[in-house]
Parts: structure tokens; sequence; C-alpha cells
């Protein structure tokens, strides 16, 4: 029996092996891919993001132990930030879940960017659906600690959850650009510490000038993740926006997106793969570099005349 079908018969350490095989790009990884593809599309994937210190993870932990109460398999991804220079990554999410590791119901695992720059791994999405295929009826995504331009998020979930947290300074400069936009519920966490008023008022101020979300207005709840508090609230927001894009079409549409946007990126690293190696292959790249260093050509010049012989 191959490792799909192991998956696909509840074997966890089937989903491991898949995920890791996806992660490393081992040979077997399209095959393992291909044959999962038809059993996804039925887990509800969650994206957790906002900035550093938010409380994202321990977020993560309370809404799980929720869902679970609920009698819902979970699956976590934990995304870290992978060092450029030794290229680790400390994956510490992971240990601030550690009561869940026991729960059979909950499936972890922590993933390095790998010099990703959306908040997510390349690999988050096909991760997604190792987990989906496998049963986990709620995916919960914890990006990295995010700016003002990683939003990748929004191609991976149906719902993303905007954590923030009073006192940062410049509160709303965490939600500025498209982080405002992609947000379905908007989370203060740490409710309890000063500037929690004056945050939700002006998250109310941004959302009613916020012209993207007209069929939707992004609930605001406050919760004190580290003690529980307000996790069934938000809960209940959830369900209440999944059930609103699904009537509303806006389900169907971001999957459609997200399907696209799947296709085009594998695409794009197909192609630059095959250019890649070719170009390795027959001893151009370093011909190619020189000419551009020296200024014989330009860069644009040059890109032109690959794609023209590999299109050829």
């Amino acid at each position: 029996m191959n490792i799909a079908d192991e998956l696909l018969n509840g074997s966890r350490l089937a989903m491991s092996r898949a995920i890791t095989a996806v992660e490393n790009e081992y040979d077997n990884a399209v095959d393992i891919m291909q044959q999962l593809y038809a059993h996804t599309g039925n887990a509800h994937v969650i994206g957790i993001t906002g900035p550093p210190g938010s409380g994202k993870s321990t977020l993560t932990d309370k809404l799980a132990k929720a869902y679970r109460l609920q009698g819902k398999t979970v699956g976590i991804i934990a995304v870290d930030p992978t060092s450029p220079f030794s290229g680790g990554a400390i994956l510490g999410d992971r240990i601030r879940m550690n009561d869940l590791t026991l729960d059979q119901g909950v499936f972890i695992r922590s993933m390095g960017t790998r010099g990703s720059l959306g908040g997510l791994s390349r690999k988050t999405a096909e991760t997604v659906k190792i987990m989906d295929a496998a049963g986990m009826d709620v995916i919960l995504v914890e990006t990295v600690g995010v700016g003002q331009s990683e939003v990748d998020i929004i191609k991976t979930a149906d719902t993303v959850i905007v954590v923030l947290v009073p006192g940062l300074g410049d509160d709303i400069q965490a939600i500025k650009a498209g982080i405002l936009e992609i947000g379905d519920v908007f989370v203060i966490n740490k409710a309890d510490h000063d500037g929690v008023d004056r945050l939700n008022t002006e998250l109310e101020m941004m959302l009613e000038l916020n012209q993207q979300k007209v069929d939707w207005r992004p609930p605001i709840k406050r919760v004190i993740a580290n003690r529980g508090e307000g996790i069934n609230e938000l809960v209940d927001s959830i369900t209440e926006q999944i059930a609103h894009s699904r009537q509303s079409g806006q389900f169907v549409n971001r999957r459609t997106q997200r399907t696209k946007s799947e296709l085009l990126a594998m695409l794009d690293e197909q192609i630059g793969r095959h250019v890649r190696k070719k170009l390795s292959d027959e001893g151009q790249i370093d011909q190619l570099v020189a000419s551009v260093e020296s200024r014989d050509k330009n860069p644009y010049a040059v890109v032109n005349d690959i794609m023209a012989s590999v299109l050829r």
C-alpha cells in the first residue's frame, strides 16, 4: 500500500510522510498529490494572521480546543520564519501548543517559510490539501508575524482572522494596505490591556472606509486568549461568516480564485525550473551573466532571447 492509500485509510504517519515528501520535493510528491486531489475540498480552512506578539499561537491553540469540543478533527499548520543565513527555523509555535499533541483528533505541522515572503511557506497549500484529504474537518493556518504586504493567506483560507493587540504604538499600522482588506473577522487579543477601546474605535473607522467588504461587515471580537475568554463567541462569528460566504457565493468565488492562483503558480514554478535546467545543462548561464555585467547585453533582451529559444 502506498503513502496516499495509507493516508486515506487514516494513517497519521502517512500524513506526516506525505507532507515531508511535498516539503522536500521528493520524487513521489507529485504522485501523492495527484492521488489525493479528488479527496480534497471538504475542510474549512481558517487563516490566522497578525503582527508579531499578538498571540496568534495561543489563539490557534484555544480555537483548536473549541472545535474539538464540537467533535471536529483539527489540522494545524504553524508557519515560522526561516533564517536567511542558516536556512533553519525555530518552529516555536508548535512548542506553545504542546498539550494538543496528545489529542488524536489534532494533527500539528510546523513549517519554515524557506524564503517565501507572503507570510506562508510555498508548500502550505499542498499541506492543507493533504490534511483535507486525511479527513480533517477544520484546518487552522497560522502565518508568520505579518506587516503590511504578507497577505498570501487570502489565497489559502476560507476565513481569514486578523489578530491585533492594543498598545503596539501605532496600533492601526498593523492593518494598513492589504491586511485590512483580507480580514473576515478581526480579533483584539489581550483585551484586558489598556488601549483596547481606542483600537476598537480605530478599527471600526477603518472598516467604515473599506469598500471591499460591501456584503459582509467583518465583526470585531475581543478575546483574552490565554484565559480562554471570548473564544466561543469568536467561533460563533466564524460560523456566521462561512455561512454568509456560502450563501452569497463568495465561498465559491474565493475557491475558484485559489485554484486559478495555484495553477498559475505551478506553471511559473515548472517553467522556471525547466528554463534553469536547460541553461545549466547547456552551460549558458555564466556566459549570459558575463554579457550583462559587461553591458554588451541588457537583462531584458537576454530574458526575451531565452524565452524565444525555450518556446521555439
